[in-house]
C-alpha cells in the first residue's frame, strides 16, 4: 500500500493537538437516566462528542426523552437509531424510526446517522429542510467483509450522491490487509473535501481506528469501558489518548506494530508507545494481527509502515519476505525484527531474541558469583518448541557453549534444528523421562502456558527437579505454571519478561536510531 504522506521531521510536539480527528464514544444504556450518566463520564475521559444509541433505550418517549438528552449532553451529540436490519437493537416500524432521527434534527442534535439503505425515505420525510447545524451522516456497514477498491469507491459515490454532509463505512476485515482499501478511500475522499468515517470492524481493523488521524478520517469511536462495544475491535477512549497518543498522531507519523496471531496480549504498543512518548518520536505501535505475513508486506510497502516486531507464529515465514537479513537471523533461520529502509522501502531483518533469552539466562545461572566464561558452557541445555523463538535460543546457547537438545511435539522438525546446531533431537512426549544428568537448563519457546491456557505446562513437575535453571518465553502471565513448579522443585527461575525486555533494546534503536530507555523499559514491563 503506497501512500504519499508529508515528511515533515520525526518530532512530536507534546501536549498540542496534531489532527481535527474526533473520538465519539458510544452511548448504550437502557435508560436515558443511564444515558445522562455515562455522558458525564465520557466528557471527564476526554470524548470529543457522543453518539446516543436511541435503539439501546427499553423504553422511549421521542420528544420528551430527545430533548432532555439534548439539553443535558455536556458534549456535542450524534443520534443514532440503529434497525436491526443494520445491526442496531430496533424491531419497530420504519417510519417511527425516521420520524425520531427527524425529531432529533430539529431539536438540536449535531449529528444524525441515517443509513443508505433509508436516507431517500428520510429526505422525503424533511421536503428539503435541514437545520445547518446539523451534519447528517450517511452510513453503510457490511458485517461479512471489505469490498474490492472499486465496489467501495462506488458505495463512497452513492452515499455523497444521497446528500450525506459526511460519509460513513464499516466494513468488517477477514484478513489485515482488508484495512489497506479503507484507508486508500479514507485519503482520497480527503483530497475530494468530503468528510469521512471509516472504519474496519474485528481485531484485523483495529489499526483502522487508531490510524484514522493519519489518513484524515472525521472521527473514530472509542468506548468508555473495555469490552462494552457498539461495533466488533473498538478500542477504549483511554487506549486511544493514552496508549496511542491519538491527538498527536499526524499524517507524517510512522507506523510500528507486533505481528502475530494471537496477538493481542502482546505488551509491547505499551512499551514502545510508552518510549516514543517520553523522547517526543513521532511513530505509533500497535497490535497486528496477521494471517498471511507476505501478503502483510506486500500489502503494506510504504516507508510510513517503517518498523514490526515479529512473534509467534510467523517469524520464519517473515524471514523470506526480506530484502536483506542479518548473517546472525540467517544462520538461526528465522527473524523477529523488521525495518524498513527510508530511502528505497528495502526490508531488513535480524534477530534480537537469543541476545535477550540467553543474556537473562546467564544472569540468572551467575548470580552473583563470577565466570571467566559462560555460565552456559559444557551446560545441558533443552529447548522446547522448534519455531523462530526454538531456533534462536538453540543457536545462541550453542554459540555460548552449551551442548544443545531440541524437544518438539513433532520430532521430524527437531531433528531438522538439531541437525542445524549440531545437537540432540527429542519428541516432547518423551521429554519426561529424559534426565541423563542433574543441573540442565530448559527453555520453554512455545505458547504452552500462555493466557488463556494458563493451567498448560510442556513437561511434568516430577521432571523439573533434574534442572538448574528453567525459562519460559511466555510472559502473560508473568509466572507461568511451568516456572511456578519449576519454583517449587528448587530451581532457578527466569521469567519472559525478561527475554521480552532483552530483545526490546535493539529494536527499539533499530526503530528510531536512539538509544534504548532501559529503566524505562523495565519500570513499563514489571
Amino acid at each position: 500500500m503506497e501512500l504519499v504522506t508529508s515528511e515533515v521531521g520525526l518530532k512530536m510536539e507534546s501536549g498540542t493537538r496534531r489532527n481535527p480527528t474526533l473520538i465519539c464514544a458510544p452511548l448504550m444504556a437502557d435508560t436515558v437516566d443511564q444515558m445522562l450518566s455515562l455522558m458525564q463520564k465520557a466528557k471527564l475521559s476526554g470524548a470529543d462528542l457522543v453518539e446516543i444509541r436511541l435503539d439501546w433505550l427499553k423504553s422511549f418517549n421521542p420528544r420528551t426523552d430527545i430533548t432532555n438528552l439534548i439539553k443535558h449532553c455536556p458534549l456535542p451529540t450524534l443520534f443514532t437509531y440503529r434497525p436491526i436490519w443494520e445491526g442496531g437493537q430496533y424491531a419497530g416500524d420504519e417510519k417511527s424510526r425516521l420520524d425520531a432521527l427527524r425529531l432529533a434534527m430539529e431539536l438540536g442534535a449535531d449529528h444524525i446517522d441515517v443509513e443508505l439503505k433509508a436516507i431517500d425515505e428520510f429526505n422525503d420525510s424533511v421536503h428539503g429542510y435541514r437545520p445547518a447545524k446539523c451534519k447528517v451522516i450517511v452510513s453503510s456497514h457490511n458485517y461479512h467483509n471489505t469490498p474490492s477498491s472499486e465496489d467501495l469507491g462506488n458505495l463512497v459515490a452513492r452515499i455523497q450522491a444521497s446528500g450525506a454532509d459526511i460519509i460513513k463505512i464499516a466494513t468488517t476485515a477477514l484478513d489485515i490487509t482488508d484495512v489497506s482499501r479503507v484507508f486508500q478511500i479514507t485519503v482520497h475522499s480527503q483530497v475530494r473535501g468530503v468528510p469521512i468515517i471509516a472504519m474496519v470492524m474485528g481485531e484485523r481493523g483495529l489499526m483502522s481506528r487508531v490510524l484514522c488521524p493519519k489518513f484524515g478520517g472525521y472521527l473514530t469511536f472509542g468506548t468508555l469501558d473495555s469490552g462494552k462495544v457498539s461495533a466488533p475491535g473498538q478500542p477504549t477512549i483511554e487506549d486511544l489518548l493514552n496508549l496511542y497518543s491519538f491527538r498527536q498522531l499526524g499524517p507524517d507519523t510512522k507506523i510500528y506494530g507486533v505481528i502475530g496471531k494471537p496477538v493481542s496480549h502482546s505488551k509491547s504498543p505499551k512499551l514502545y508507545n510508552e518510549a516514543f512518548k517520553s523522547v517526543g518520536f513521532n511513530g505509533v505501535y500497535i497490535h497486528l494481527l496477521v494471517d498471511d505475513v507476505g501478503k502483510f508486506f506486500e500489502t503494506y510497502s510504504s516507508t510510513d509502515f517503517a518498523g514490526f516486531s515479529c512473534t509467534i507464529p510467523h517469524k520464519e515465514d517473515a524471514l523470506k519476505c526480506c530484502d536483506e537479513v542479518d548473517p546472525v537471523a540467517k544462520s538461526i533461520g528465522a527473524v523477529n525484527c523488521l525495518v524498513r529502509r527510508p530511502t528505497d522501502g528495502k526490508l531488513f531483518g535480524c534477530n534480537t531474541d537469543h541476545i535477550g533469552a540467553i543474556t537473562a539466562i546467564e544472569d540468572g545461572l551467575r548470580g552473583s558469583r563470577h565466570f571467566s566464561e559462560s555460565p552456559l558452557a559444557g551446560k545441558l541445555f533443552v529447548v522446547i518448541g522448534a519455531g523462530g523463538a526454538g531456533k534462536a535460543l538453540a543457536y545462541g546457547a550453542k554459540e555460548k557453549g552449551a551442548r544443545v537438545v531440541i524437544a518438539n511435539r513433532t520430532y521430524e522438525r527437531a531433528r531438522e534444528i538439531a541437525d542445524t546446531v549440531g545437537g540432540q533431537a527429542l519428541s516432547l512426549s518423551d521429554l519426561d523421562t529424559f534426565h541423563p544428568e542433574n543441573g540442565m537448563i530448559l527453555a520453554n519457546t512455545t505458547s504452552i502456558g500462555m493466557q488463556p491456557k494458563v493451567n498448560e505446562t510442556p513437561i511434568s513437575k516430577e521432571a523439573l527437579k533434574h534442572y538448574a535453571l528453567v525459562f519460559d518465553a511466555v510472559y502473560t502471565p508473568k509466572i507461568t505454571r511451568l516456572l511456578g513448579e519449576a519454583l517449587e522443585t528448587g530451581a532457578k527461575i527466569v521469567t519472559g519478561i525478561e527475554m521480552f525486555i532483552g530483545q526490546a533494546y535493539e529494536q527499539y534503536e533499530r526503530f528510531t536510531g536512539l538509544p534504548a530507555p532501559k529503566e524505562l523499559f523495565r519500570k513499563i514491563a514489571a
